[in-house]
C-alpha cells in the first residue's frame, strides 16, 4: 500500500516540476536560458517524468502565451469567465492545445519565436504508444502493489497529472485565493504556503510579472520551491538565470 502513494506523490511532484520548471518557466517565458543540448536532455526528461501526461513544450509555451495576451477574453485559450464548468474548460484547453502541438493551427509568430521545437521528438512523445507503454507501467505497479481496492482510484489521476495540474491553476487560480496586484484579469493567489502547486498557485503574482523566476517571494510567507532549485541549477551552471525584476513584499503590505 505504502508503495503506490509514495509513488503517486512523487510522480505528482515530479511531473508538476518538468511542467512549471521546463514547460511554464523556460518555453513560455524564458525566466531563463540554457544550452540546445542539456534543452534536448529537459525534452527527454520531461517526457520520462511526465509519462503517459506528456507535453510538448511548444504546444504548452505558445499557448499559454496566448493566455497571457488574452487573458479573461474571449481568445483566452481557458478562461473561467467564459467557460460554463472546469470540465468545459479543460476541453477546450486541449482542444486548442492539441491543434497547435500538431500543426494544425498556425499562431501569430509573437506566440512562437523563440518557444522550444523538436517536433520529431514531439510526436512520438505525445503517440498513443508512448501513452500507452507509460499508462501500463503505471497499471503494473498498481497490479503488484495496490493491496487495497481504493488504491485503484488514484490510477486514472495519474494518467492525467498534467491536464489536472493545469485546471487547477487555471479554474481555481482565477477564482478563489487573494491577489497582491491589481491585473487586468481575474488572476489570483490560489494559496498562501504553496506546497501543493511548487510555485504555480501565485497566479497574480506571475501575471504581474510573466517573466520572473520566482512566482512567490512577494509577501514573506510566499515560499516557490520550482524558484530554490532554479537557484540551485543556475548555481551549477545548468541554466543561466535571465534579469530577475525584484519585488518587495513590503512595498505590497504597505500599500495593501
Amino acid at each position: 500500500m505504502k508503495e503506490v502513494l509514495i509513488f503517486f506523490v512523487a510522480h505528482w511532484y515530479l511531473s508538476l516540476f518538468f511542467q512549471t520548471f521546463f514547460l511554464h518557466r523556460y518555453a513560455a517565458h524564458k525566466a531563463f536560458t540554457m544550452n540546445k543540448t542539456t534543452e534536448k536532455i529537459f525534452f527527454v526528461l520531461t517526457w520520462i517524468f511526465q509519462g503517459s501526461n506528456y507535453l510538448s513544450p511548444f504546444g504548452y509555451g505558445v499557448m499559454h502565451r496566448m493566455h497571457h495576451a488574452f487573458a479573461d477574453t474571449e481568445n483566452d485559450p481557458h478562461s473561467p469567465k467564459y467557460d460554463e464548468t472546469i470540465w468545459n474548460m479543460m476541453w477546450k484547453t486541449k482542444t486548442i492545445y492539441s491543434a497547435i502541438a500538431s500543426g494544425k493551427e498556425v499562431p501569430e509568430a509573437r506566440f512562437t519565436e523563440g518557444v522550444p521545437r523538436w517536433d520529431s521528438f514531439d510526436k512520438f512523445a505525445r503517440s498513443w504508444p508512448s501513452r500507452l507503454f507509460w499508462g501500463t507501467l503505471y497499471f503494473a505497479f498498481y497490479w503488484q502493489f495496490a493491496t487495497v481496492w481504493w488504491l485503484w482510484l488514484l490510477l486514472p489521476i495519474q494518467w492525467m497529472f498534467s491536464p489536472i495540474h493545469g485546471a487547477i491553476i487555471n479554474w481555481f487560480a482565477h477564482k478563489y485565493g487573494y491577489r497582491n496586484f491589481e491585473v487586468g484579469d481575474t488572476s489570483r493567489n490560489f494559496l498562501p504556503v504553496d506546497v501543493l502547486m511548487m510555485g504555480e498557485s501565485y497566479h497574480n503574482n506571475h501575471h504581474k510579472y510573466g517573466s520572473r523566476a520566482n512566482f512567490g517571494g512577494v509577501r514573506w510567507h510566499e515560499l516557490d520551491p520550482t524558484y530554490l532549485m532554479i537557484r540551485v541549477l543556475d548555481k551549477l551552471k545548468v541554466i543561466r538565470l535571465a534579469e530577475q525584476k525584484q519585488v518587495s513584499f513590503e512595498r505590497v503590505r504597505k500599500a495593501a
